[in-house]
């Protein structure tokens, strides 16, 4: 009898069958991962299962009982936990004061000393390292996992489900999230692991299954499969992890910055005196750990913060000069948070398609916008970027992460750039996508776009990048071309150790 099962779960939205008769069991002491392509019905699948969707067919067995779980509160007293990929707590509160609200205890006086006590027993049982008193605005996004793992445990929660829990974790905090979930493992508990990244799922799961347009292609052990077979399963077809590039054909300075400082949203200058060039033709890689400035870099060069120093674009100082003058230049800007910069959330996905082109002649007419040519172009864009939806007209929060992002990325590309901005592009993408999406980076680098491309992940920066920057702490602390490049070197680099003449030879 396993611990929780899934039977013919159905669930249909408007004009999409989300999940369509999905069986899947999940048992006590197991890490058993979902993937999917974005679209596949994996959150669908969990938003069932922690009573946020109601199925419109099938059951959820729990020990045996057929349960109707209709709330996250009758989820949780089912024994279900869920840390959403976007963390819900309140920055201005403490940890200890964020797992008090998450709780439904009915009474007046929570005694705050308690929690604290509890919170302590639970972060050493597990490896969750966190201060019960610190302020959430205060930890890092590891830091801010740890307490949403903290708030499910705290609740007594014997499965929990993890909704892309790496996507924005540096290399370290995957390790550790990864022995905290081994150490739940061993007190029998069950995790479920949605992530794109198959590296990952292939370390840490024990069972793997597979969904593809709602429905559940197979299952498979771990150790009987590889990375290979599992992303050709995904896709319905083979998947080659390289993404080639045309000869390389350098053209003039397309940027440069010179001595630029820029704060963050705290008062604290994360940008620090960085210098850099980017040419025509190449794609220049920033790798570093989140948080080391790469995010108000990019805002200071785009004019979307106040920086100091000097930007120029193809010789032109546009330090001074708004976002839309600079986007104007031929610049595009795929930006880090897709749902706070990229997409207008309750607007369709056709305007977002053009909502920084809307006022050119090529879809206008006169005063009025030409609504005919705008159609035209969207469906155009979801076609060839292969974005799942029934229609242009639905909301673009009615697609899933990784479709948004899709959205961005057409948009951006499409605009055939002189220089782009690339952030963080294949975030929370699943491999067809990501694919995909390089191919298009690669190609706007092949056609003589200059390309800033700033990841964490290093296997993108190696993967794509003619030259690559290390940013540590505001500075680019080491620049190289990619021939001179490996692991171990960008590892110490983003890690703040700077390079002497011996450590390079």
């Amino acid at each position: 009898m396993s611990f929780i099962e899934l039977k013919d779960i159905t669930k249909i939205y408007p004009g999409t069958v989300a999940c369509d008769k999905v069986s899947v069991s999940f048992e006590r002491g197991e890490v058993h991962t979902l993937l999917g392509e974005n679209g596949a019905g994996k959150s669908t699948l969990m938003n069932v299962l922690y009573g946020l969707a109601k199925p419109d067919g099938g059951s959820i067995t729990v020990d045996g009982k057929v349960v109707e779980i209709d709330s996250p509160k009758t989820a949780i007293a089912c024994g279900i936990g869920m840390v959403h990929q976007h963390f819900m707590l309140i920055p201005t509160l403490s940890v200890v004061e964020n797992v008090i609200l998450s709780l439904d205890e009915k009474q007046a006086f929570i005694d705050k000393k308690r929690v604290a006590a509890h919170i302590e027993e639970i972060s050493q049982k597990y490896g969750l390292a966190v201060d019960p008193y610190a302020k959430v605005s205060t930890l890092t996004v590891g830091q801010q996992q740890r307490v949403e793992i903290i708030k499910a445990l705290y609740k007594k929660c014997d499965l929990l489900v993890l909704d892309e829990p790496t996507a924005v974790l540096t290399p370290q905090e995957t390790r550790e999230l990864f022995v905290a979930i081994r150490n739940l493992i061993a007190e029998n508990k069950a995790v479920i692991f949605i992530s794109h990244k198959l590296n990952e799922v292939m370390e840490i799961s024990k069972v793997i299954t597979i969904l593809h347009l709602g429905k559940v292609v197979g299952s498979v052990l771990a150790s009987e499969t590889n990375a290979k077979q599992l992303a050709s399963m995904m896709v319905g077809k083979e998947v080659s992890f390289e993404t080639p590039k045309g000869e390389q054909k350098l053209g003039d300075v397309m940027l440069e910055v010179v001595d630029m400082h820029a704060k963050n949203s705290t008062g604290v200058e994360t940008v620090r005196g960085l210098n850099m060039k980017v040419r025509a033709g190449e794609i220049y890689g920033i790798a570093g750990v989140d948080g080391n400035g790469q995010s108000e870099l990019i805002r200071g060069i785009v004019g979307l913060c106040k920086k100091t120093g000097t930007v120029r674009i193809a010789g032109e100082d546009v330090s001074n000069s708004s976002p839309r003058q600079i986007l104007d230049r031929g610049v595009s800007h795929i930006p880090e948070d897709r749902q706070g910069m990229g997409v207008v959330m309750n607007m369709s996905i056709r305007n977002n398609l053009v909502l920084d082109t809307f006022y050119n002649d090529k879809f206008t007419n006169g005063v009025f916008l030409n609504w005919k040519k705008i159609d035209e172009q969207a469906e155009m864009l979801i076609e060839h970027y292969g974005v799942k939806t029934p229609n242009a007209d639905n909301d673009i929060h009615s697609l899933s992460g990784g479709n948004q992002q899709k959205v961005v990325v057409a948009r951006e590309l499409d605009k055939q750039p002189q220089l782009l901005f690339a952030v963080h592009p294949t975030r929370g993408v699943d491999i067809g996508a990501t694919k995909f999406i390089h191919e298009q980076i690669v190609a706007a680098r092949d056609r003589g776009c200059a390309v800033v491309l700033v990841s964490t992940e290093l296997d993108e920066i190696m993967g794509l990048s003619d030259r690559i920057g290390v940013i540590y702490e505001g500075v680019l602390l080491g620049e190289m071309d990619r021939a001179d490049a490996n692991y171990e070197r960008l590892g110490l680099l983003m890690a703040g150790k700077k390079e002497t003449a011996e450590t390079v030879s």
